[in-house]
């Protein structure tokens, strides 16, 4: 209104209000602006309180009353956050409905509840506590089933206890408040997922390029969880790594890790038998279409979203061409319509993805898998790392008590054709389509295979 006032080519000359509290919560800014506007010749008047600002003694009866509103908002702030904060103690929120949940008339009374968004976001608990995918993975698998969430908002929306019951306010000082709606997720699946967050790197990485020790960083102590140091001892230029927990006194020869890390890698490697070969790949094969079946149905809900996004990035140029907005309004919803577009774009691009010679691809992929141990000796430092945590997501772990390495996570793919290989194996006649009825793996918890390092 202050605007319009300032750049409006008719005269205008006075403001008309209710009453002055309803023109400004302080009364120090109420006086400085009504002393502005009287510069321009524009006096303010309450319906209510009405006053001759144009006599000393109006003004100053208008400056009072401005003072009095004031003192009396403050008191119905005090008495409204009382409120509010006795509501919250009880397990009522206050406010808008969290993203995921609405406010429903429930037996005459408001009432929330999980709406769709929310049972859709229960994905996303799900995906990071058990699969551990990224933040913005999680967005592009939310984005095929319909829904979008920025990625940069994912971890935020997971530290909300709210999410299994509870509910957190600055209202409560600090204090978790069991609230009276329906919890989208258990208190376990709650921690477990915000287990997984706090792992989360923070946008960068480190590379440590030393040829010597590949194994720096992505070993770790089995006793305190710590990544263990690399170093060269020049005299003798014997490779060691070492943890970094001062007193832990955990640490070992690099030589013998390696040949102990290679020992790990001969045991996953895929063993091919003559006969077991094309039940494999035909195996593999009806794997990668099941899985590409269900993007390819989602392909066309996707193609729709990208059309209501064009349609609303049009609508939102023409509005702005009429003048219906200004132009920061433009650029804030613009930018968003855009950056929405490009996500659905990505997505319908990925669905579309396919290999377009499969057979020869697993062929090399079989290949590969045959020679792990051979491939991690002659590769050079970048790609002895980027496959050590291809194949060991979370690592593994020495304990110099026993001697030994252990992991509890096995790359998916790589267990999934060691393990059709040694079904596979097991066939000794009959129809060989026996090996389609093999399910696609699952990975498992508490998974701990177990290395002598010698």
């Amino acid at each position: 209104m202050l605007s319009f006032v300032k750049r409006s080519k008719d005269k205008i000359s006075t403001i008309i209000v209710y009453s002055v509290d309803r023109f400004s919560r302080s009364g120090g800014n109420a006086i400085y602006i009504t002393e502005q506007l009287k510069k321009q010749g524009v006096n303010l008047q309450a319906v209510t309180q009405p006053s001759d600002t144009s006599t000393p003694s109006g003004k100053l009866q208008q400056n009072i009353q401005f003072i009095f509103s004031e003192y009396d908002n403050q008191l119905r702030r005090e008495k409204c956050v009382a409120g509010m904060k006795e509501a919250m103690q009880s397990g009522r929120w206050i406010g808008k409905a969290p993203y995921g949940y609405e406010i429903a008339r429930q037996e005459g009374k408001n009432t929330i509840v999980i709406n769709e968004k929310g049972r859709i976001f229960k994905k996303a608990f799900e995906w990071k506590a058990f699969e551990k995918l990224s933040s913005a993975e999680i967005s592009r698998r939310l984005l095929l089933f319909g829904l979008t969430v920025d990625e940069r908002r994912i971890s935020e929306f997971m530290r909300n206890p709210w999410y299994c019951g509870y509910m957190s306010h600055k209202l409560l000082e600090g204090k978790l408040v069991k609230g009276q709606h329906e919890a989208l997720i258990s208190h376990e699946l709650f921690m477990k997922a915000n287990a997984e967050v706090e792992k989360n790197e923070h946008g960068y990485s480190l590379h440590f390029e030393n040829e010597p020790i590949p194994l720096k960083g992505f070993l770790k102590c089995n006793k305190c969880g710590q990544p263990m140091r690399g170093y060269v001892i020049k005299i003798k230029n014997l490779p060691y790594y070492k943890c970094n927990t001062k007193g832990c006194c955990n640490n070992k020869s690099g030589k013998e890790l390696h040949i102990a890390f290679k020992g790990i890698l001969e045991q996953l490697k895929l063993i091919l038998l003559p006969n077991t070969r094309d039940f494999l790949k035909k195996q593999v094969i009806a794997t990668y279409n099941k899985i590409n079946r269900e993007r390819e149905e989602n392909k066309e809900t996707i193609r729709e979203q990208i059309m209501e996004s064009n349609r609303k990035i049009q609508r939102l140029e023409e509005r702005f061409m009429e003048e219906q907005i200004t132009l920061d309004l433009y650029q804030k919803y613009g930018n968003l319509y855009k950056e929405e577009l490009k996500k659905l774009e990505d997505a319908h691009s990925e669905t579309g993805k396919r290999v377009s010679n499969l057979e020869k691809c697993i062929d090399v992929a079989f290949e590969m898998a045959c020679n792990l141990h051979k491939m991690w000796d002659v590769l050079t430092f970048k790609d002895r790392v980027i496959m050590q945590k291809a194949i060991f997501p979370e690592g593994i772990q020495y304990d110099k008590k026993i001697n030994r390495c252990r992991t509890k996570e096995i790359n998916f793919v790589i267990r999934y054709i060691s393990q059709l290989s040694k079904d596979a194996g097991e066939i000794k006649s009959g129809d060989s389509n026996i090996i389609f009825e093999i399910p696609a793996l699952v990975g498992t918890t508490g998974f701990e295979p177990v290395t002598l390092c010698l």
